[in-house]
């Protein structure tokens, strides 16, 4: 009976078998960690990289669009704030992180 115990176990493993299950281990491991810098990590900074610089090359009178949804024109920049005419004569002051769009003339786009 103990002789059907020995052979239904695994073989002895050598030196070689152990590394090569050191590697195997950490393969799924590297190869989870690929996928997501490609599709979530790369994409996220192009992302902040493109709104940084669309914030930066803001200037006065461009028309925008808050992360709050108020649609306006911009009437001054002050570092790290900017002043939105949302109406005639009605001026709010907005962080220019709050800006999640520039908008374009007629027929084009908003940049984003």
């Amino acid at each position: 009976m103990i002789d059907i115990a020995y052979a239904m176990g695994q073989a002895p493993q050598g030196e070689a078998g152990a590394a090569g299950g050191a590697i195997g281990g950490l393969l799924p491991l590297i190869l989870i960690f690929a996928v997501f810098y490609l599709l979530l990590i790369r994409p996220q900074k192009k992302q902040m990289v493109r709104h940084k610089e669309m914030i930066n090359s803001l200037k006065k009178s461009d028309e925008v669009v808050t992360s709050g949804g108020i649609h306006g024109r911009v009437t001054a920049l002050r570092g790290k704030e900017i002043e939105v005419e949302i109406a005639p004569e009605v001026r709010v002051t907005v962080s220019r992180q709050s800006i999640s769009a520039v908008k374009s003339p007629e027929g084009e786009q908003p940049q984003k």
